[in-house]
């Protein structure tokens, strides 16, 4: 395997990672004011996600600059193309961040009602970009021989990528029901069940035509074309089985494993190229003709090896010390009402 390659599926691993990590947190971050009735299980709900949500998004931050680094012709016309987007998907992060943040801030129901409104809106509007902008890659944008964007706002719209945006975006609803069903207890994880049940249906019905369209349009034949989506359609329904049957950490690994598939499925359908030209496929951009030098491919794999499993084990410990479920805190009972005994002084009669 050449470097080009190899730093390939760095990429596709990076952004596959942030779908699988940060999917939980989005579908949280949708569903908190619907499966908590009050104040109390919509905190319940955001204290899930409360010790991962920004590590998570370290993800898509390396993901993007790995492109950079070792595809800078990649990037120079995928991300030029995508200004307004990446402007209103940055407003989404940054509008979402800020909730997780200040909605606690005053102790008023206007307050945190706006606040866990806007945490709904950027948890929504992310992974229906960033979604759009993956599909994108696959079904063309506008791109002259020079590799330059010739298109508008209008033109990254594309009907397969705003279906991939949709489908990951359904995917990352029924991810967080489930996680929510696995770290919680109560109402909030009775709801969180009945809604991972009956949002399986729909993510399978999206993942089934994802699994038809996506080896029409790049004609890559069955091992990469046809099994990834294939695989993940099967694992939203063994996550929906698992559902059913309160096997919920199972029924989290299996949405876990159909989101990250779907991802995949891009990459694989992607390769060799990464941006067709649905201007002509001559302009197609590819690994080979935007790939940085081999020496500076040779630099980032070192510093990669060096620090990747750094990261990795300090994730994998914050998971293992929040592993346990979250809980409402219990209820003080009720003064009962009338005049109260006053405990007696008395310390007996001297014998």
């Amino acid at each position: 395997m050449s470097l080009e390659v190899f730093w390939f599926c760095v990429v596709a691993v990076f952004w596959t990672g942030f779908f699988v990590l940060e999917g939980f947190d989005f579908g949280v971050g949708i569903l908190h004011r619907f499966v908590g009735h009050n104040d109390i299980e919509r905190r319940v709900a955001i204290n899930t996600v409360g010790p991962f949500w920004d590590g998570n998004e370290v993800w898509l931050i390396v993901g993007g600059a790995v492109i950079f680094a070792a595809f800078p012709g990649w990037y120079a016309t995928w991300f030029s193309a995508s200004y307004l987007a990446l402007v209103l998907i940055l407003l989404a992060l940054m509008i979402r961040g800020v909730s997780f943040e200040f909605r606690g801030r005053l102790d008023t129901d206007r307050w945190r009602s706006t606040w866990s409104w806007t945490l709904v809106v950027g948890s929504l509007l992310t992974p229906l970009l960033l979604g759009t902008a993956l599909g994108d890659l696959l079904a063309g944008l506008p791109v002259d021989e020079n590799q330059e964007f010739t298109g508008n706002f209008w033109d990254l719209l594309t009907p397969y990528g705003l279906y991939v945006g949709v489908t990951l975006l359904v995917l990352c609803v029924v991810h967080g029901a489930t996680f929510l069903a696995l770290r919680t207890t109560g109402p909030v994880r009775e709801r969180s069940h009945t809604t991972a049940l009956r949002s399986h249906w729909l993510a399978g019905l999206l993942l089934v035509g994802f699994a038809i369209w996506t080896p029409i349009l790049s004609d890559q034949g069955f091992l990469r074309g046809v099994l990834p989506p294939a695989l993940a359609v099967l694992a939203v329904l063994a996550s929906g089985v698992a559902e059913r049957a309160r096997r919920e950490g199972w029924a989290f690994t299996a949405t876990a494993t159909a989101i990250g598939l779907t991802t995949i499925s891009i990459f694989t359908n992607l390769y060799p190229n990464v941006l067709v030209s649905s201007t002509s496929s001559a302009n197609n951009l590819t690994v080979a003709s935007t790939a940085s030098s081999h020496y500076a491919l040779q630099v980032m794999t070192v510093v990669a090896l060096v620090l990747t499993p750094v990261v990795l084990a300090y994730q994998t410990w914050s998971y293992v010390v929040f592993r346990r479920r979250v809980s409402a805190p219990p209820e003080e009972p009720a003064a009962v009402p009338g005049p109260q005994p006053v405990p007696s002084t008395d310390q007996g009669a001297p014998a």
